[in-house]
């Protein structure tokens, strides 16, 4: 005879939520050794490729995608002909950094002979994250509208939010969707309920029925298309959760996903590995 489980009730399950530091299970920077540094070096290191691809003539940069002052994005061309547009949304919590701060996270993938466009978009306070997740969703269709070929989208952290976002039936026109190939989501967060709990809440302005609006694992995926949800195995366990969930729910819908622990990265070590065209990681996103 066996025992049945049953699950646990709904005020012990609240009393459990009460007990999680929210702040600290979203807190990336603090775990990480000279992680006030990163920024900077960041944006070096993207304004150099810059500089490189614009002296090789194969980047167009500003490109609107929308009538705002951060509805823009930068294309960059590999040697060639195109294989096709691979996208990449960044992170910052819907609330920092532009497309400026990322650029040489498109070397791999340009140099693999893909066509890469990075977009800015609206940051909180001035933006909901239900309007940012429309203008990924303008800067994914105005990239397509230049650029022929399968479509790739891979993102960051909330970016990883949004470009599972796009991979949710009903966000993308139909044409568009129908030449997604892969959707990547790096580091990403598809259950925003949390979000709801802490201080990050005060910028971002989410209520409880806008967090279940934008969280990816509650819509069915575009059939058809693979999901690769990627995450440093030294991440905090609340990325390393997010990705598990997005890997069972949408499993459990018939989506063809993979979910991957990279050994040995945290939140932002991770990404580097887009700079290399052999990385693991470059070749997840382009196969």
């Amino acid at each position: 005879m066996t025992d049945t489980v049953h699950p646990p009730a709904k005020a012990d399950q609240t009393r459990r939520n009460e007990m999680i530091d929210w702040d600290d299970a979203f807190e990336n920077m603090a775990y990480i050794p000279g992680g006030a540094a990163l920024p900077g070096q960041w944006a070096e290191a993207a304004g150099a490729y810059r500089a490189e691809m614009a002296k090789a003539g194969r980047l167009q940069e500003d490109v609107a995608y929308g009538e705002g002052p951060r509805e823009k994005m930068d294309i960059f061309a590999p040697e060639g002909e195109s294989r096709g547009l691979m996208v990449f949304v960044h992170g910052g919590y819907w609330r920092a950094f532009d497309k400026s701060s990322w650029s040489n996270l498109a070397r791999g993938c340009v140099e693999s002979g893909w066509t890469v466009a990075m977009p800015s978009y609206p940051l909180a306070p001035d933006a909901r994250i239900s309007e940012i997740t429309q203008c990924i969703t303008r800067a994914v269709t105005v990239a397509a509208g230049q650029v022929p070929g399968p479509i790739r989208l891979s993102g960051h952290s909330a970016g990883g939010h949004l470009v599972a976002r796009m991979m949710c039936q009903g966000v993308l026109p139909d044409d568009v969707a129908a030449r997604l190939a892969r959707v990547t989501s790096i580091s990403g967060l598809h259950q925003l309920g949390p979000l709801t709990a802490i201080k990050l809440n005060d910028t971002l302005r989410l209520t409880p029925e806008e967090a279940e609006a934008e969280s990816p694992a509650g819509y069915d995926p575009l059939p058809g298309v693979p999901l690769t949800a990627w995450v440093g195995a030294q991440e905090r366990p609340e990325f390393i959760r997010q990705t598990r969930l997005i890997e069972e729910v949408w499993g459990l819908k018939g989506a063809d996903v993979t979910a991957v622990y990279d050994p040995g990265h945290n939140h932002f070590t991770v990404i580097g590995a887009l700079e290399h065209t052999d990385s693991p990681l470059t070749k997840e996103i382009l196969r």
